[in-house]
């Protein structure tokens, strides 16, 4: 089988763990395609057998080059004849969706909210072209819920995200220095809650750092900020760091705070890790959490400073939601699991 997997950036992200995760798999027994923009480093994960295929007039921002991108996408499906073409990300959801045969076509949705929420302004398109391909695919059962209540409800189907197993030891080797910091943390801090995330919108920064205010013998760790913060002194912003999932093993909690999510890789790497989780309850976070593993709530401070006191205050306790933060993530959340789910809708593609 000839797989086509085609998404908008090749930037380090949520989408773009899938790909590769995807890809990975799929090149052992089939000729695989990842088509994206020019520049980014996600690829560099990639086996050295996918194929990557490089747009450079491919960007986030919409403009005329566009158009180039459209043909460009129409001659690679006339010169490669893909059997299932996979599209990521909604500005290659819609240009793909034109560009390709619809039968051979499904798009994955990688959380609904950044378009229903943040910018409504291409709900139109979605809803338009929803026709246009042979499945949607949320990445949780909520996404598939405010689909059907925006008015796309075309063969839609959900397919939850799946990562390596962190437990399984890496190739490469986390930045030695992080660790180190997370360690001199820990002489000062019997505890340690993270929080891996870019801090642009929609992450409430603001929100993490009022939790900490309320919990000082407790250290809050931010992974993956570029802006600096005025923090109190159990706060420790550690900016940009690679392989960063890596570092839950030294970590006690892991803690998500925002305004919409899909269904964040981070949290599931949490439960791989063995790290019960409080994260705001938004898009598909309560399919995550069930109050054995953590909890999704409101964001609210007094609210997320209770839940992540109540793990922390009884080792039994915090124990039990380790195991059961484990077992959430072997039971439904495995790369095996996603790509054996994306395997069923790729199998009732070509077998039309």
């Amino acid at each position: 089988m000839r797989i086509f997997h085609v998404i908008t950036l090749s930037s380090l992200g949520g989408a773009q763990s899938v790909v590769v995760n995807l890809a990975n798999e799929q090149v052992k027994s089939n000729e695989v395609f990842v088509v994206s923009s020019a520049s980014g480093e996600a690829w560099q994960a990639l086996d050295s057998r996918v194929n990557v295929i490089k747009i450079k007039s491919l960007y986030r921002e919409i403009s005329l080059k566009d158009i180039c991108v459209l043909f460009r996408l129409i001659w690679l499906r006339i010169k490669y004849r893909p059997d299932v073409v996979h599209l990521h990300s909604s500005k290659m959801g819609a240009l793909g969706r034109i560009a390709f045969r619809p039968k051979k076509t499904l798009y994955t949705v990688h959380g609904f909210d950044t378009i229903r929420v943040a910018n409504r302004k291409f709900l139109k398109i979605e809803q338009v072209l929803q026709k246009r391909c042979a499945k949607v695919v949320g990445v949780s059962q909520y996404d598939i819920r405010m689909m059907n209540s925006e008015g796309i409800n075309r063969n839609l189907s959900y397919v939850y995200n799946g990562i390596k197993d962190l437990r399984v030891p890496q190739a490469n080797a986390v930045n030695a220095q992080s660790r180190q910091i997370l360690r001199e943390i820990r002489k000062t801090h019997n505890r340690i809650v993270a929080c891996i995330a870019r801090d642009d919108k929609p992450k409430r920064v603001d929100l993490f750092l009022s939790v900490a205010a309320k919990n000082p013998e407790i250290a809050f760790v931010w992974i993956g900020n570029k802006a600096t913060y005025e923090t109190t002194n159990n706060v420790f912003m550690l900016g940009t760091v690679s392989l960063a999932s890596q570092l839950l093993s030294d970590v006690d909690l892991f803690v998500l705070m925002s305004d919409y999510e899909g269904l964040p890789m981070s949290i599931i790497e949490a439960l791989s890790a063995g790290k019960p989780v409080v994260a705001s309850n938004v898009g598909g976070i309560s399919e995550l959490l069930d109050g054995t593993n953590g909890y999704a709530v409101e964001n609210d401070p007094e609210i997320m400073s209770e839940k992540i006191q109540y793990i922390l205050a009884d080792e039994a306790r915090y124990q039990a939601m380790a195991v059961s933060a484990r077992k959430t993530y072997e039971d439904k959340f495995t790369v095996e699991h996603m790509v054996n789910a994306y395997q069923t809708i790729y199998d009732s593609i070509t077998n039309r």
